[in-house]
């Protein structure tokens, strides 16, 4: 039995302390889970077999299982199950897998996935002392991004920050400045035509009470010659600058998917199949190279190669790693990220992955392409990928 994707929808991506800012992460997710549902106004809400939902972060408001407290919020009768998968960025890809599996099992007709990310709300945390009135001061986390309350047997060499395992990364390839500001400003670019030219207006809903219509982190006047004269964040003499890489973000996502006998249940025809996955492990600073062998292992499990792809969707973390994976994959990078990608759109961890599949599945049905790619690195050094089938194009 195969899994298809049926419908993809996602909000608006809000900046940090932006037009999002005082959206609760678990009211974008059940908003998103609504906005999914009417799309299918055939299909009955108690048919879903589970949820499956995406969350990095998981400890203020998201309320550990933000995947329930959406089905819940959104109206949902209570029988509908529901749980939360975490594997940071790739959480909502990796919800998309967990539910075509379960599709191809024989265990759900139906499967709700996606995932939410309020990095703005993201709580500051503190370290909870072994006995109680600590003399000493102690310092809050933010848990919006990267490590925290690291352990110390971690080595050293594990827990450097995003940016740093990255400028490493820069160093192993030799990704130069240049080619990271050249692949931003494209970013910014094609997002910015791809909501001219009306693209995202079937894939994005708003967000009730909020007054934002499109993805708020594009800049539309980015050129190469702009994003030059940012400083490096990471290191005094880097290439990583706040412009070649993504920015923290607020956002939910949500894809819908069955299998080809729930056709009857939604009311729609699937528009893609989950033809591939793959997941790939490496050391953690190295994690923004993750998704090559990630995508090699799912084209290898869809049966077929990188000559068959017509399309790629690949999360920008940052530009260096994206390039990296490009570079690795010899592939043409005129048809990696077509419509814009994280560094222009933005990043909300959870919500990503479902973000990448939803824009896969409507690129390859405006340009008459079969397969494609959508593929994300992961903190802590992992990759996923999957290989959708344009149903259209078999």
């Amino acid at each position: 039995m195969s899994a298809y994707v049926y419908s993809a929808v996602r909000t608006p991506f809000g900046k940090f302390n932006g037009s999002l800012a005082d959206v609760r992460p678990d009211d974008l997710a059940a908003g998103v889970v609504r906005a999914a549902l009417a799309r299918t106004p055939d299909l009955d809400p108690a048919a879903i077999g589970d949820v499956v939902w995406g969350n990095a972060n998981g400890a203020g408001e998201d309320n550990r299982n933000v995947g329930r407290m959406a089905v819940l919020l959104a109206g949902l009768p209570v029988s509908v199950p529901a749980t939360t998968v975490n594997r940071l960025c790739g959480s909502s890809l990796d919800a998309v897998l967990v539910g075509s599996r379960t599709i191809e099992t024989g265990d759900a007709d139906v499967v709700l996935t996606g995932g939410v990310e309020s990095m703005t709300r993201a709580p500051w945390v503190l370290p909870k002392p072994s006995r109680p009135f600590p003399a000493g001061d102690v310092t809050a986390v933010s848990t919006a991004l990267g490590w925290r309350l690291v352990n110390p047997a971690m080595p050293s060499e594990w827990t450097v920050s995003l940016g740093e395992a990255n400028e490493q990364l820069q160093e192993r390839f030799g990704i130069s400045r240049e080619r990271q500001d050249a692949f931003a400003a494209r970013s910014h670019r094609l997002a910015h035509q791809a909501w001219e030219d009306g693209f995202y207006d079937d894939l994005v809903v708003p967000v009730d009470g909020v007054d934002l219509a499109r993805d708020e982190g594009i800049r539309a006047g980015s050129t190469p010659e702009t994003l030059a004269g940012l400083k490096p964040v990471f290191r005094k003499d880097g290439t990583i600058t706040a412009g070649n890489a993504s920015p923290l973000s607020d956002g939910a996502s949500a894809v819908l998917l069955g299998s080809e006998r729930a056709a009857g249940l939604i009311g729609t025809d699937p528009i893609a199949r989950v033809a591939g996955r793959g997941a790939f492990a490496l050391e953690p600073q190295a994690f923004g190279y993750a998704p090559v062998e990630a995508a090699n292992l799912a084209l290898a499990r869809a049966g077929i190669s990188w000559s068959d792809v017509g399309a790629v969707e690949l999360n920008e973390a940052f530009a260096v790693q994206s390039l990296a994976c490009v570079d690795a994959w010899r592939i043409d990078p005129e048809m990696v990220n077509t419509r814009g990608g994280a560094i222009a759109l933005g990043h909300p961890l959870g919500a990503s992955g479902g973000r990448i599949v939803g824009t896969l599945a409507a690129t390859l049905r405006e340009r008459g392409a079969r397969w494609g790619v959508a593929a994300i690195c992961i903190g802590v050094g992992q990759g996923l990928a999957v290989v959708l089938e344009n149903e259209e194009a078999r």
